[in-house]
């Protein structure tokens, strides 16, 4: 923990310090380097020295050791450079030749790509990236005119053929219509092609420079416009900016900089960390989206420059995500006005390659969707269409296109933020660090060495606190006899997995809070599978009563257990299950509502939530954590409906065999001449509807009885909804044995630094054989698509181990910094706390 502390600090200094001038987030490029490093000093080829001499100085103190410049491969565990090296590492020679300076550097340079280049063409053959394509040539050609000699084995020539006649095909189609961004890589030309550019279209080529004196934010083609031109505007003040290397595009839009900054940190699961600075720069972001709003400055028409779209799209969809979700008040409108303009909508549709990554963003913001908002349907409709028909960009970024699979395929409200954190951070490790001459050079804010090293640690250090808390939970599982106890499921396991990884940001080091809602997790179980097929209507009936009446006398085995584990807030949770037991055992039906009126208790959510908050929060009025007058709070009403329609409509086949009542099957009972496909759609519509109602309430302050409850307390609603979500979302994976087991060792097990089995802490739940039979696995990242239901595999099940006991442990010390605070008061019965501590 001292070394995560150490680290935030270091990263707050770096990163919070100057926020508004900081060049933290934003890569180096060596290939706009090596451009501006050609530049001769006042543009006169007779010149005896570059403009930009610090330029030429970077590209001589930054030649990897192989001999190339540029980044690694994000696919392969030899760690071999990517296929934009040859580009790169050419310019850099041509840069070097030009001023005659560096032939150690060249003669490195040329033995890397003699020994590298066939083997990098023939793995990209398949799929070689758009701005390869295009420049690759070019960069070739122009290092033949420096004198530089490249040696092209048989298969080099062939592939090399291949992409010139690639290149040609791509510029006949594209025609350089001035009217899209074509001439960000106006260096992909030769150069006759920039002179008859610029000669026959002079005027149009003149005003494409924005006011800043760019081409479209690149450098490398402002300065080929440069020296083709003599236009020298912007050039100088961005190498004084940027004295130690300049990145791939500028001007660099610093909100949005930001924004991406804070997006990263967060799905990375480090937000509990940098909580203050994350408010400060969003609040300073929502009051200019307030200024905006009030001089009209937010221009959204049709008329507005086509090639700023992407950029002004994804900014708006990520920070009203960002705003949204951390309870701003902010309109549909400020990222859905695209929806109503057709042109705009036909334009994103015919230029895929640079909309790719701001419509998955745009999905993701309509994630945040309340009831009315028809803007946001189509937005998401339209966003969806976009990803799943535009497979041929992403496979340019199988790291990033696994992502976005998991985004279609998985709702929001089905995954464990803790499993998202791991898939984000192995997004991280995996991306290659050259991405900005890519439609996802906005990825390239979020690469930070320091950043990434501080996410691993933290998600490991988590992990380690996970496998000790699952001990001690089974532990107090096997001493209370709920392990052994003889009938229904036994969900130890799952029900702390359920606990940890859905609150990992909420409850980060909490043991004791994230233990009550495993262990109230396990009695709901447990209980719940007496009443339903254990015991007969007088054990049912006696047990019931003596709930009612907290006392335990006359009980003796399976009730007794049960009862130990229990409190007040429970009464009325027997009670219903107690109901549901009486209505499965006769004819008599209830009516719909009646039926969800009694199973929103039954569903146990409530519990869990709110035994969680009474025990962690001392100042919480009563009115929060139990029913006036019969209700609870709108966001408990709400959770407790979703759950419970959730659970019926993915059980309701299992319960129709055992007799027991269901919501699904209540509606099919009451319209026998439809499907049961259409009860479930029914149900499903319902469930929309009240998600939607209950996100609303979790992000603003609405509260049916106008309290105004803690934004924790309101996450931690949300976090158990994620939970049930994950459960009932396209299966019953509750009453599965091993179906989640490979997301339980991804989450607390498996080490993000690599998949290696640990020699002296073996799990102790359910392993899968090659991880035992295997335990000196390569290290390797692999990014695996988090479950929301997968197909079971056949497990073989290892002997538990003791662990260590949970309880007579002490309570937290009162100075215990938690989202909560610590208290042993509230409605939890001394009962209650003996028996969870």
């Amino acid at each position: 923990m001292s070394s995560i502390e150490s680290l935030v600090n270091e990263i707050k200094k770096d990163l919070f310090s100057n926020q508004l001038d900081n060049t933290f987030v934003t890569q180096t490029s060596a290939y706009d380097i090596a451009w501006l490093a050609m530049i001769p000093c006042n543009n006169q080829e007779e010149a005896n020295g570059p403009m930009f001499e610090s330029c030429l100085n970077w590209i001589l103190n930054n030649q990897n050791e192989q001999g190339y410049w540029g980044e690694l491969s994000s696919n392969g565990e030899n760690n071999l450079p990517n296929i934009c090296t040859l580009p790169t590492t050419l310019a850099c020679m041509v840069a070097l030749k030009k001023w005659n300076v560096g032939e150690s550097h060249i003669t490195k340079g040329l033995k890397f790509i003699h020994a590298n280049m066939d083997t990098l063409l023939k793995e990209n053959s398949q799929c070689f990236p758009h701005w390869f394509i295009v420049v690759f040539p070019s960069i070739l050609q122009l290092a033949k005119a420096q004198g530089l000699e490249i040696i092209f084995v048989n298969g080099s020539k062939r592939l090399l053929s291949h992409i010139i006649m690639k290149k040609k095909a791509l510029l006949e189609s594209e025609k350089l219509n001035y009217d899209q961004p074509h001439l960000e890589y106006l260096e992909k030309l030769s150069n006759s092609d920039v002179y008859i550019c610029v000669n026959e279209e002079d005027e149009v080529f003149k005003n494409l420079y924005e006011e800043n004196g760019s081409l479209y934010q690149s450098l490398s083609a402002t300065a080929q416009a440069f020296m083709a031109t003599g236009n020298k505007k912007y050039l100088m003040s961005i190498v004084q900016k940027y004295p130690n290397g300049v990145p791939s595009r500028f001007p660099v839009d610093e909100e949005l900089k930001m924004l991406c900054m804070i997006d990263n940190i967060q799905r990375m699961g480090l937000a509990k960390h940098f909580e203050k600075e994350i408010e400060q720069i969003l609040d300073q972001i929502y009051n200019n989206y307030q200024i905006n709003l009030q001089n009209n400055n937010n221009n959204n028409n049709s008329e507005e420059e086509t090639s700023y779209l992407p950029e002004k799209l994804f900014k708006d969809s990520l920070a009203f995500r960002l705003l949204r979700m951390q309870g701003y008040k902010i309109n549909q409108g400020s990222f859905c006005w695209f929806v109503h303009q057709p042109q705009i909508k036909d334009y994103i549709a015919k230029n895929k390659k640079h909309f790719t990554y701001v419509m998955y963003n745009v999905y993701r913001a309509t994630d945040l969707m309340f009831n009315g908002e028809s803007e946001m349907e189509e937005a998401r409709s339209f966003s969806r269409d976009f990803l799943l028909n535009n497979n041929n960009y992403l496979s340019l970024f199988p790291a990033l296109q696994k992502v976005i699979e998991h985004e279609l395929n998985v709702p929001w409200f089905a995954r464990l933020e803790h499993l998202d954190h791991r898939l984000w951070i192995e997004l991280n490790q995996s991306l290659p660090l050259f991405v900005g001459k890519s439609q996802f050079y906005w990825l390239s804010y979020m690469q930070n060495d320091k950043l990434t090293q501080l996410a691993v640690q933290n998600y490991e250090y988590r992990q380690s606190i996970y496998r000790k808390e699952l001990e001690d939970l089974k532990r107090w599982s096997k001493e209370k006899g709920l392990v052994d106890i003889g009938f229904g499921r036994e969900k130890t396991t799952y029900s702390y997995f359920a606990s940890a990884a859905s609150s990992s940001n909420l409850l980060p080091y909490e043991t004791f809070l994230r233990l009550i809602v495993a262990k109230c997790s396990i009695v709901i179980t447990v209980a719940d599978d007496f009443y339903d097929e254990e015991a007969s209507l007088s054990e049912l009936q006696i047990l019931t009563e003596a709930i009612q009446r907290w006392d335990a006398k006359n009980l003796d085995g399976p009730s007794k257990i049960i009862f130990e584990a229990l409190d007040d807030l429970w009464k009325e949770t027997f009670h219903s299950w107690m109901m549901e037991s009486l209505w499965s055992r006769s004819s008599n039906l209830p009516s719909m509502d009646k039926y969800l009126e009694v199973g929103m208790l039954s569903i146990g959510a409530h519990i869990l939530v709110l035994h969680a908050a009474s025990l962690g929060c001392p100042t919480l009025p009563s009115e929060m954590l139990g029913p006036i007058n019969g209700q609870y709070e709108n966001i408990t009403k709400l959770l407790m409906a979703t759950t419970r329609l959730l659970n019926d409509i993915q059980s309701y086949q299992k319960e129709r065999e055992v007799g027991k009542m269901n919501y699904t099957l209540l509606h099919f009972n009451e319209n026998p001449s439809g499907q049961i496909e259409d009860s479930i759609d029914f149900v499903k519509e319902i469930l929309r509807e009240k998600k939607k109602e209950f996100l609303e309430n979790v992000v603003m302050d609405i509260g049916f009885n106008n309290y105004n409850m803690p934004r924790t307390m309101k996450l931690l609603h949300l976090s158990c909804l994620n939970v049930f979500h994950m459960f009932f979302n396209s299966c019953n994976l509750f009453d599965t044995k091993t179906a989640i087991i490979e997301d339980i060792m991804r989450a607390i097990y498996i080490p993000l630094i690599g998949h290696q089995q640990q020699e002296e802490e073996t799990s102790p739940i359910l392993m899968p054989l090659p991880l035992q039979e295997n335990k000196k696995m390569k290290k390797k990242i692999e990014i695996v698509k988090v479950n929301a239901c997968v197909n079971e595999i056949n497990y073989m099940k290892q002997q538990d181990g003791i662990g260590i006991s949970f309880v007579g442990r002490q309570a937290p010390n009162r100075n215990y910094n938690t989202s909560f605070g610590w208290s042993t008061k509230g409605f939890a019965s001394h009962n209650l706390r003996l028996c969870f501590m």
